[in-house]
């Protein structure tokens, strides 16, 4: 598979087994095998999951923040040819903290580090930001699944 940055849509559904509405990541712009990558999600005005926040103006839920971090994560995971086949999963969040909205229009720069890296499980720390500025971050512990058939 060619990785050639960046990775577009059709790039990312060849890594990812998530599906409209639930593939939240727009393009990958940096990747560092087992270390580092970088990701961008473009929030619009007609997407589905949208919610009113107290002064009625659509934001971002941040249980949909958390996923679209994870998604990055998992990008970085799957990315390298041993795990390409294989499901990732959620195995804990942790020192998660919600430190703005994020509303449309908004363009969220998603990074994820590796703090570590086994062979089925992992510890990654992501950090979102719009801007410049953090709107998320925390640590994301997942597992690897068996191979696909």
């Amino acid at each position: 598979m060619d990785l050639t940055l960046p990775l577009d849509h059709a790039a990312i559904e060849r890594i990812l087994p998530h599906r409209y509405p639930f593939l939240l990541v727009d393009r990958i712009t940096e990747l560092e095998l087992d270390k580092r990558i970088v990701g961008i999600k473009n929030v619009s005005r007609n997407e589905r999951y949208l919610s009113p926040s107290a002064n009625g103006s659509p934001v971002l839920p941040p249980t949909i923040l958390t996923e679209v971090v994870a998604q990055v994560g998992a990008i970085l995971i799957l990315a390298k040819p041993e795990n390409r086949q294989r499901l990732p999963f959620f195995a804990g969040i942790e020192r998660v903290r919600y430190r703005d909205v994020v509303r449309p229009g908004d363009v969220v720069e998603i990074e994820a580090t590796v703090v570590r890296l086994r062979s089925r499980m992992g510890l990654l720390k992501g950090v979102a930001r719009v801007n410049g500025k953090a709107v998320i971050d925390g640590t994301m512990t997942f597992a690897l699944g068996p191979a696909l058939p």
